[in-house]
């Protein structure tokens, strides 16, 4: 089992999106005996809460459902649990290697499986419009799949 953890700051708009688009992709492909997501937040601030209202809305748009998603923050034990640790930007990146540093080889960004932008970092909506989450859909639409696909390549090669 491939266990991949989603970061962002409040595990609220971005993460969220990933882990939904992510699971509804495994599930799809009827992976989910070997692929399992999860997300969380770098900060506490919203535990406890469903996701966005606007992520929940352009995600549902999309069909991806996060209504039983709640907002957790990353502890020590969830880097060492997860096999892939995938920070939405650099702030949660560098955050997570520093929570972190025996484990830097499993903490990268999204956007690093982004086939189209050479941007680093996933855009955090939560102060714009809407327009903003339709955007970070986008790329996490995209980046799920290159990364999917890599996963299926490392599962098929075992």
């Amino acid at each position: 089992m491939i266990r991949v953890l989603f970061v962002c700051l409040g595990n609220i708009c971005r993460s969220p999106v990933a882990e939904g688009y992510l699971r509804a992709a495994i599930e799809r492909l009827e992976l989910s005996k070997q692929i399992s997501c999860e997300s969380r937040g770098t900060g506490g601030w919203h535990e406890g809460e469903g996701a966005d209202s606007r992520s929940s809305a352009n995600a549902r748009s999309h069909g991806i459902d996060l209504g039983g998603h709640r907002a957790r923050q990353v502890s020590l034990s969830d880097i060492d649990e997860f096999d892939l640790i995938v920070a939405m930007d650099e702030r949660n990146l560098r955050d997570l290697r520093t929570l972190a540093p025996k484990h830097h080889e499993k903490i990268f960004l999204l956007r690093d499986h982004d086939p189209l932008d050479t941007e680093r970092s996933v855009p955090d909506p939560y102060q714009g419009g809407v327009d903003g989450f339709e955007e970070v859909y986008q790329i996490v639409s995209r980046c799920c799949d290159a990364l999917l696909h890599e996963l299926q390549s490392n599962l098929s090669s075992r």
